[in-house]
């Protein structure tokens, strides 16, 4: 159906040490639309100084991946079953635990969507099946393992 590009590129800067774990996991990401972003480590798992300020980790990519297919699903569903929503806004959190055989893992994805609609408003029952609808189409969400949760948060 459709293929989808993505590039690492990292290499040793002067004055680094490879084989002792001295060397900063800067990198950059270009995708095939040709934007670039500027990649690291996360600094919870190599370290302040080992990892860069200002640039995205694995982890805070994937997390961006399941709360951006959600919200442009959920959009699609929404204006599907009529509603016109004017701002999705979102403050997902990722939580990163050990596995059984210790090793790490994205476990649990919360979705914290604030919707606003001009005209008629969803009720509660629409706005779960909405959710539910978007969370079942996500082709993020039907590709990782990660458990993802949706706490709508309701303006009042």
């Amino acid at each position: 159906m459709a293929t989808y590009r993505a590039t690492a590129d990292w290499s040793l800067k002067e004055g680094e040490d490879f084989a002792t774990g001295r060397y900063s996991r800067g990198h950059s990401v270009t995708f095939d639309s040709g934007f670039e972003v500027p990649g690291t480590a996360s600094p919870h798992v190599v370290g302040n100084k080992w990892s860069v300020p200002g640039a995205v980790d694995p982890e805070q990519m994937l997390v961006g991946a399941i709360v951006t297919c959600h919200m442009l699903s959920f959009l699609h569903i929404a204006r599907e079953a009529g509603f016109l929503a004017t701002r999705y806004r979102d403050e997902a959190v990722g939580v990163m635990t050990r596995r059984e055989d210790g090793e790490m893992w994205v476990s649990l994805v919360t979705l914290h969507p604030e919707i606003t609609y001009l005209g008629r408003q969803p009720t509660p029952a629409e706005r779960d099946d909405m959710h539910h609808k978007a969370h079942h189409v996500c082709f993020i969400a039907n590709s990782v393992k990660t458990e993802i949760v949706v706490e709508e948060v309701v303006a009042t």
